[in-house]
């Protein structure tokens, strides 16, 4: 195995897969690069790969369609998005999609090594960390804080670092008001979060997950002009 990761690259310009294919592998990765999300499916079904790097404008199905599939899917596969366009509302999208981090065209390749390291080793920091006590149940869910997955019944949830540190920052202070810089704070992942505002985008994909009526949260809950509130028993009635 190579000593930094095994990489897949979906990007339909040949001339930049072979660019960073030549680099990547010279930065100590394994890499293979494919075209579209059609031969990355294919890629995908046969190896494990450590982390995709995904562009967002492609021809057919795009980034930000091919990064919601597989999130919808159940993929905690670590995603960086590649994109000519670095605009804020795209950067937003593309998080609000799925991605772990998003990187406008064109690059340093040193930045994108920088960033691909700085994910890689989010993602082993939290295979390896230590068990934490007990688990937090509410509703149908029980978030299991020593494997750091997120269960309804039987049924494993997906979630990606970000969003683990973010329930778990809100289900340890039920009924509790937390502000964006607060819970920012306590997810230690300000590098992935585009500042305080950011955490919308996040408690936004957990409410996707959670609720059966995003619209109107039960569990995550907003407490205007102060922040979020995890209320376990999705009863917004005061607390007794």
């Amino acid at each position: 195995m190579a000593e930094g990761g095994k990489l897949l690259l979906v990007d339909d310009d040949p001339r930049l897969r072979n660019m960073l294919v030549r680099y990547l592998e010279g930065q100590g990765f394994a890499i293979h690069a494919v075209g579209d999300g059609v031969q990355m499916d294919r890629h995908l079904e046969r190896e494990h790969y450590d982390l995709l790097l995904l562009d967002v404008l492609m021809p057919g199905e795009d980034g930000f369609a091919i990064c919601r599939r597989l999130r919808d899917g159940g993929s905690g596969l670590p995603i960086i998005m590649l994109t000519a366009r670095g605009d804020l509302p795209d950067r937003v999208k593309g998080l609000e999609v799925g991605a772990d981090d998003y990187l406008p065209k064109p690059f340093e390749p040193r930045e994108l090594v920088a960033r691909i390291r700085a994910v890689l080793r989010r993602a082993a920091e939290n295979v390896t960390v230590a068990p934490a006590p007990g688990n937090i149940a509410f509703g149908p869910f029980n978030l299991a804080l020593d494997t750091r997955v997120l269960w309804r019944g039987d049924q494993r949830l997906a979630l990606t670092d970000t969003e683990f540190s973010l329930l778990h920052a809100l289900a340890s202070h039920p009924w509790q008001p937390l502000s964006r810089d607060r819970l920012l704070n306590m997810t230690h992942d300000q590098e992935e979060i585009p500042g305080p505002r950011g955490i919308d985008v996040f408690v936004s994909r957990l409410r996707r997950i959670l609720e059966e009526d995003p619209a109107q949260p039960r569990y995550l809950q907003t407490v205007w002009g102060r922040g979020y509130v995890f209320v376990p028993d999705g009863d917004d009635r005061e607390r007794p």
